[in-house]
């Protein structure tokens, strides 16, 4: 697993990275919360370890950041704040798992192998590439192409695009899209679809003959390789 470590104290991420490497692991430090986000925004890890106390940006904050932009690597917090209220703000701001400092390491590394196990298992099944027409979604790469040309997509973009190219063909409802792309279980009355859809349109369809993505008024959004569903 490749495993980004966000946490300010240097010698307690030099023990950890130390021990996660001697396991097998690929173990990398950010020592505030900027740099930390930054990292874990580009998606490029399987499981994220992240300290609470933070500077330049706090735990809970850099991993609601994290959800709002999409990307749903899991999250361990590690921290020194143990008391129960602690530990269910760090789940409500959106981690998978808390554990309290100290902590026995074949702990740590036993809960952090559950967490990918279970995104693994989540995923199985799925292809992990998805193609429509000349348009290209590499899922654990997170590369996306057309004809050739590589395209450069936010998280969140990203993430709404390989919704769509899943269930390519099939008409897919703002519901859906606010539930499995946005993780909203109730509609917040805001325009925030219809804006990421056109940034994504201007980004895929751009410059090409043949759209693929199609709004059909009144249901929803299509990906599909046809002109004959009209924007």
């Amino acid at each position: 697993m490749r495993i980004l470590i966000i946490e300010d104290d240097p010698e307690a991420a030099a023990y950890l990275a130390k021990a996660l490497r001697e396991a097998g692991h690929v173990a990398d430090h950010a020592g505030d919360g900027i740099d930390g986000y930054a990292l874990a925004r580009e998606g490029a890890y399987d499981v994220l370890i992240v300290d609470r106390m933070l500077p330049k940006l706090d735990g809970l904050s850099l991993i609601r950041s994290l959800r709002e932009q999409g990307v749903d690597t899991p999250v361990l917090i590690l921290s020194a704040l143990g008391q129960v209220d602690d530990r269910v703000k760090g789940l409500r701001a959106g981690s998978d798992d808390y554990l309290t400092k100290p902590y026995a390491f074949s702990e740590l590394l036993a809960r952090i192998e559950v967490l990918a196990r279970r995104r693994a298992v989540s995923s199985a099944g799925e292809p992990t590439v998805y193609r429509v027409g000349d348009l290209e979604l590499d899922r654990l790469s997170h590369r996306v192409s057309r004809g050739g040309t590589e395209i450069v997509l936010q998280p969140r973009e990203f993430r709404l695009l390989e919704y769509l190219m899943k269930n390519a063909g099939q008409v897919v409802t703002r519901t859906m899209l606010l539930e499995h792309v946005w993780d909203y279980h109730f509609d917040p009355q805001t325009n925030v679809i219809d804006v990421h859809v056109s940034r994504l349109r201007s980004k895929i369809d751009k410059g090409f003959d043949r759209p693929l993505i199609h709004t059909v008024r009144g249901a929803g959004y299509m990906v599909r390789d046809s002109a004959t569903v009209r924007a």
